[in-house]
């Protein structure tokens, strides 16, 4: 089991127009989308997923953070998979690191927590509990 900290999965992108955003990265990069739904369009590249999500939908990710509003700056969650989120939660708050959410599973079958870094990105880690992982 490793707690290591070394494998970028998905990036979400917050977006406030997720059809045109959808249409654009299928005609920029020609590829698949790994999930769709209402809310979320997950595009497929070779080692990692982009998350395209209705900034609707952003806050319930990086609460307690505040979600930019478009034009004030960057607005990204960047998503670490693992296979133990715990574990690796004991090792971030050992290294001094503030949990913004606590370990918790997800209706998507991901169990996941959240931290920033001193910019105020935000940071997630998961661990795939019921195949929510790709």
């Amino acid at each position: 089991m490793s707690a290591a900290l070394q494998k970028i999965s998905v990036i979400s992108l917050f977006v406030e127009d997720l059809p045109t955003t959808k249409a654009f990265y299928s005609d920029v990069f020609g590829l698949p989308f790994a999930y769709e739904d209402e809310s979320s369009a997950v595009v497929q590249f070779e080692n990692m997923m982009i998350n395209l999500l209705k900034v609707e939908e952003a806050s319930s990710l990086v609460e307690p953070l505040e979600v930019a509003a478009a034009g004030a700056g960057s607005r990204f969650q960047i998503s670490v998979w693992v296979d133990d989120v715990d574990a690796v939660c004991v090792q971030l708050t050992k290294k001094g690191v503030t949990l913004l959410t606590e370990p918790r599973d997800r209706e998507w079958g991901m169990r996941t927590a959240t931290f920033a870094d001193p910019a105020g990105n935000s940071w997630e880690v998961a661990q795939g509990i019921g195949g929510g992982e790709g």
